[in-house]
């Protein structure tokens, strides 16, 4: 975490006071937010929710990676950007809507997708990681960066009324991986957004979702759900966990420390 001892001012005291009124969070979690670190990767249906509600929560650094401009047909769900947005780099529309909601935050745009070395540059930079992106090649790229550096990961996914996540930490000797769950040999997509469709909620309560596991992990929490792939048929609103466990001859964390 980057150093951070300065007094909250009485406004952010105000600003952050019903975190604060939480036992498992109190003046010094909200320290802890506030001096922490969050890459998303991808700004769209899941980023979107989960930096709006990290933003709000005082984590003092996110770091948004997205190559996109933004369409049109992103405004369905994507409502970290407005009509006003269009045409501008995803990025660059999210970081002035979150100093819209706090200033009191730091906001770095990554307008790139990250592969090679500028993703491990920036997960370096990094406490926590949340994964929203669309595409398993990026997943891919993503958990093999975050076991490499020993960053923990939450992962979301949603196309249609179906939605998933689950949360990776390499710090924990039994946690598995993305790989120990889904093969490298699959598609490469979900089933993309504009051939299947998606309800527009459904990735506000998943990206919801990401950003609470996220924070719960900043702040030393128990409960993460590690082992546990959480999944969402929202025409129902039933819940499914699926356990799983890590793979011994996982090419990706089988022989980490």
């Amino acid at each position: 975490m980057r150093d951070f001892n300065r007094d909250f001012s009485d406004d952010a005291l105000l600003r952050y006071s019903r975190h604060i009124l939480l036992d498992e969070v109190g003046i010094e979690g909200q320290r802890k937010l506030a001096a922490a670190s969050i890459l998303i990767v991808g700004m769209g249906g899941l980023g979107s929710p989960a930096a709006m509600y990290l933003a709000s929560a005082g984590v003092g650094q996110l770091l948004l990676a997205d190559a996109d401009t933004v369409e049109l047909t992103n405004l369905q769900r994507q409502i970290v950007h407005r009509h006003d947005s269009l045409g501008q780099r995803k990025v660059t529309s999210a970081q002035a809507t979150l100093a819209g909601i706090n200033p009191q935050i730091t906001v770095v745009p990554l307008a790139e997708r990250l592969q090679g070395e500028s993703l491990v540059t920036a997960i370096a930079q990094a406490d926590v990681v949340l994964d929203c992106s669309d595409n398993f090649p990026t997943r891919h790229a993503v958990n093999r960066a975050c076991f490499a550096q020993g960053k923990p990961l939450v992962s979301g996914a949603a196309v249609r009324f179906d939605g998933q996540f689950a949360v990776f930490d390499p710090r924990q000797a039994d946690s598995p991986c993305y790989r120990c769950l889904f093969d490298e040999d699959g598609d490469t997509s979900d089933g993309p957004c504009a051939t299947f469709g998606v309800f527009a909620p459904l990735v506000g309560i998943i990206g919801a979702m990401q950003a609470a596991e996220a924070l719960k992990i900043l702040l030393d929490m128990p409960g993460i759900p590690l082992g546990k792939l959480m999944v969402l048929d929202l025409r129902t609103h039933d819940w499914r966990n699926l356990r799983f466990k890590r793979d011994p001859h996982c090419p990706v964390c089988a022989s980490r420390a």
